[in-house]
Formats: structure tokens, C-alpha cells, sequence
């Protein structure tokens, strides 16, 4: 209750400031800084020319840093359904879509990431 009624307060005094943000001139300069979300940590590093113009950057996501962790899961995942039982194409590309989502929930709302294509042979199944 407390919470709602702040909000009411907030809202109901609320005065626009004259201007809507501070003005930063240009400077030359360097900064890097590591963000924590939900699949991981976000580290990013930025350089700047005297004009504000950026001369270099390094982003490096939690899917980055996590990718070799996904492909030897995403193999093991497909390579056992694949021994284990007769999965279609269909079914394997929700198993391997879940594999990839357990070690980072937001690929999937950003990207189509995932195109399956199941090479099978006679001698063995592989994808």
C-alpha cells in the first residue's frame, strides 16, 4: 500500500525538468564495465576520440562466453535422442531448441536461432 500511494505522491508533484538531459561534451577517454543478466555476464569496453567518436569497442555477451558450453551440450543432447529412440527432425529440433535455451533463456526472443538440418544415414544416425 505504501508503494501505491508513493507513486501517487510521485506522480501528482511531478514537475518536467527544463531540460531532459545533461549536457556531456565530448572528450577523449576509455571505459569498460560488466553488466550481470539472467544468461550471464555482459562485459563491454569502449574508447572514445577527443570528438566523442568511437575508435574502439569490445562487447562480449553471455552467449559469447557460453558458446562452447552449448555446441558440446547441443551435441550430446542430439547425439543421445538419436541412439536412445527414433525422433523426427520435428522433435529433435525442440529438444535441441531447449538444450539451448537452458544455458541462455533470451536467444530466443531476439533471434530465430535455431535451423536443424538432420543428416541421417543408414549406418548410424548424426545431426
Amino acid at each position: 500500500m505504501y508503494a501505491i500511494d508513493e507513486a501517487l505522491r510521485i506522480i501528482d508533484t511531478y514537475e518536467p525538468p527544463s531540460h531532459p538531459h545533461v549536457e556531456v561534451p565530448p572528450a577523449e577517454g576509455s571505459g569498460h564495465g560488466a553488466t550481470e543478466a539472467p544468461c550471464g555476464l555482459l562485459y563491454h569496453r569502449c574508447a572514445l576520440d577527443a570528438d566523442g567518436t568511437v575508435t574502439d569497442a569490445l562487447l562480449v555477451p553471455p552467449t559469447g562466453q557460453n558458446q562452447g558450453a552449448i555446441e558440446a551440450d547441443l551435441r550430446r543432447t542430439a547425439s543421445r535422442a538419436l541412439a536412445a529412440r527414433d525422433v523426427t527432425d520435428a522433435e529433435l529440433t525442440d529438444l535441441c531448441e531447449r538444450a539451448i535455451r537452458n544455458h541462455d533463456p533470451c536467444i530466443s526472443c531476439s533471434t530465430h536461432f535455431l535451423d536443424l538440418t538432420v543428416d541421417r544415414t543408414t549406418g548410424g544416425s548424426r545431426a
